[in-house]
């Protein structure tokens, strides 16, 4: 069962409290809904008190080509990525020691909101001391479901190559997609939710040594994965690509399409192990929204104190798409003890669902 040894996060440089995203958000919508304050209620219900963003507020009042977001997103995913990996693989919580870069054999890299070829971890390659032989494995377009499905793509690598080191890093830079002149509901909802944030995992194959190396009494193996698309089912989330870069696809029927679509999916996986939903104790959620939180309850029947964590991410941080579920994952491995269970779970473009089955060891 491979292992997840350690988890980073690369933190983008301006903090921004909600009030003030309201604020510029009322400025730049009012001409365009009669009903803006009650729209605007989307920024204090959402229990989102701040967010990290790569630039700051001011940056996003004035007009920018796609090039120029795109640059900018490049620039700044090189930076922070690089951070990232250096956080997980020089982390003083998780490793006795520090792994060096030449011991890693491939980078999956997760990304939805920049375009890059090379891709980042080939940049971000020329920085660090990595081997040349390296495997790079860029995924793009999975958007929120993006770590889970990371996560599931390293854990059967080190399936296949026992031996392996592998890091899932996630990058995803959601305000420089941001649209000025897009006037829409989704916009507007988006802007309330999305944020900025890197995150970088080290999964290790069975015949790692880990001992020398892991720091925890415990941590998480990945026992099982399940990749769920939804046919016809394009139009629930993702982007809608125009001369002037990405505009953000969210149909507000995504609570109610997890209500029902999610619990048969769990259950599916759940029951090919004789696993009871009352068996997990840890519920690793990707908060895409309070709402959709809400949904994770509801759907299986969850108490409140099970999306705690992700609740507190959600509410440090915003939706980060596919970064998040790792920063969660990060506080579970903190407090979590040998033997106990956990599932992980993430829901994205396609639409789809992207579950793990941990098992602390």
């Amino acid at each position: 069962m491979p292992s997840i040894l350690s988890v980073a996060e690369a933190i983008p440089s301006y903090q921004i409290n909600q009030d003030e995203v309201l604020n510029f958000s009322r400025e730049l919508f009012s001409d365009s809904f009669k009903d803006i304050e009650r729209l605007l209620k989307a920024f204090q219900n959402g229990e989102i008190e701040k967010r990290h963003f790569a630039k700051d507020i001011e940056w996003f009042s004035s007009d920018k080509t796609f090039e120029e977001k795109n640059n900018a997103y490049i620039e700044n995913a090189v930076e922070l990525g690089s951070k990232a990996i250096v956080n997980c693989l020089h982390s003083s919580k998780f490793l006795k020691e520090k792994v060096d870069f030449t011991e890693i054999d491939a980078i999956i890299t997760i990304s939805s909101t920049g375009l890059a070829t090379p891709s980042i971890e080939a940049r971000i390659m020329n920085l660090l001391s990595f081997s040349e032989h390296t495997k790079r494995i860029p995924i793009w377009g999975l958007g929120c479901a993006g770590g889970a499905s990371g996560l599931s793509r390293a854990y059967e690598y080190c399936l296949a190559s026992p031996k392996a080191k592998v890091l899932v890093l996630t990058i995803e830079l959601c305000s420089l997609t941001f649209q000025r002149n897009d006037h829409s509901k989704s916009n507007l909802i988006g802007t309330s939710l999305f944020a900025d944030g890197v995150a970088c995992a080290l999964v290790v194959g069975d015949d790692v040594e880990r001992k020398e190396i892991q720091k925890m009494d415990s941590i998480p193996s990945i026992f099982a994965t399940q990749s769920t698309t939804m046919k016809h089912s394009l139009d629930v989330m993702g982007w809608d690509v125009k001369n002037e870069g990405l505009y953000v696809i969210f149909s507000k029927d995504i609570p109610s399409i997890i209500e029902k679509w999610l619990k048969p999916n769990v259950y599916q996986l759940l029951n090919q192990y004789d696993i009871e939903m009352k068996d997990i104790e840890h519920f690793v959620a990707h908060p895409g929204g309070k709402k959709v939180l809400q949904a994770y309850v509801h759907s299986l029947d969850l108490t409140g104190e099970k999306i705690e964590v992700s609740q507190a991410v959600l509410r440090e941080y915003g939706n980060m798409s596919s970064s998040t579920i790792l920063y969660v994952l990060r506080r579970f491995m903190e407090k979590a003890e040998k033997g106990e269970l956990g599932l992980a779970t993430a829901l994205g473009p396609g639409f789809s669902s992207e579950l793990l089955l941990l098992r602390w060891v």
